[in-house]
């Protein structure tokens, strides 16, 4: 049977379905691919999914949180499983457009929910995010705590997407895999994010932004270890079997966080991307952004037992990887 992907036009959702349809499985895919970040990035790397050999692909371009148009494009396939990993995105954008969250994060995710329970789905993957732990979680961020002071709009929207899934798991038995996926960078990354945003006006000898003064640190995840992760995730659902799982619940729901349990000086972030781009950054100093969090470092203990995940790819790989990609991109864009 086929694998729904939702988001599989976003970073992380093309290389699922990369890795799937590699191993043969047939993917519908939807995305409604809309502009807050270039929809020409994301109609490319549909073109590059639909250059591969192995499995089936079939794509509709269509918006999640409408529930009857979501109901009526899918009603004829058939799939068992579902890796949602579509959602709105941006803890700053959260500031100034609210609604759309609430539209996409809080409705979509439920409408998702609705589509497992009713399709009887074996296993469903969502998303969720670093964000949910906020600013007063323990460092390293375990994924048994209860995270409940969110520091944005958008960590709230993924924190409620967790809960509303514990309900449908104690209600309908359906199993659930939440991952708090940790600062996903690599190439055909999002340009939205510190890697893309740094690295071009590097080349451009425009200055990058440090907030905090530039006392930041991420735990920086390379894309091909994020969905390994993600992978295995699908491949081992949660048991009906009243034990606690990853995450605390008894119901069969489990979460992990995704992460390379190693955060990462912004300073040294920067230091390399001089480096692969050969030239140094202008740099300017500036205060906390409301939302934002100084630290994130994930304590992944139990995606390494129950998963089999253990990130390979360093930083100072996963930069110079990107920055090739993103010169050649930009030459050809």
């Amino acid at each position: 049977m086929a694998i729904l992907i939702t988001g599989i036009a976003g970073f992380i959702g093309s290389f699922a379905a990369k890795s799937l349809l590699e191993r043969g499985e047939e993917i519908v895919g939807i995305d409604n691919l809309n502009d807050y970040y270039d929809p020409e990035l994301k109609k490319k790397r549909l073109a590059e999914l639909k250059k591969l050999k192995n499995g089936k692909l079939h794509f509709s371009p269509i918006d999640f949180s409408d529930g009857a148009l979501l109901n009526n494009t899918l009603e004829k396939f058939d799939f068992d499983r579902i890796i949602h990993l579509g959602a709105q995105a941006g803890v700053r954008y959260s500031l100034i457009n609210p609604q759309i969250y609430g539209d996409s994060n809080l409705i979509g995710h439920l409408n998702i929910l609705e589509l497992a329970r009713h399709r009887k789905v074996r296993h469903m993957v969502y998303a969720s995010s670093s964000s949910v732990y906020g600013n007063r979680s323990t460092l390293p961020f375990k994924v048994d705590s209860q995270p409940d002071y969110p520091a944005s709009l958008y960590a709230a929207t993924k924190r409620a997407g967790e809960m509303l899934s514990e309900s449908y798991a104690y209600l309908y038995r359906i199993p659930l895999t939440g991952l708090r996926f940790f600062t996903v960078y690599g190439i055909w990354g999002r340009p939205d994010m510190a890697m893309w945003i740094f690295t071009k006006k590097i080349l451009q000898k425009q200055p990058i932004m440090l907030f905090n003064n530039g006392k930041m640190q991420r735990d920086f995840t390379y894309i091909d270890d994020a969905v390994s992760g993600l992978i295995a995730a699908l491949d081992n659902p949660p048991q009906d079997n009243n034990k606690i799982k990853s995450g605390g619940s008894l119901n069969p729901h489990n979460l992990y966080n995704i992460g390379n349990h190693h955060p990462e000086n912004l300073k040294y972030l920067v230091e390399l991307l001089e480096e692969a781009c050969g030239c140094h950054a202008i740099k300017e100093l500036r205060p906390m952004q409301a939302g934002d969090v100084s630290t994130t470092y994930a304590d992944i203990e139990t995606s390494k037992r129950d998963l089999g995940f253990y990130p390979k790819i360093t930083l100072d790989i996963g930069v110079g990887r990107f920055v090739e990609w993103f010169r050649h991109y930009i030459t050809h864009s």
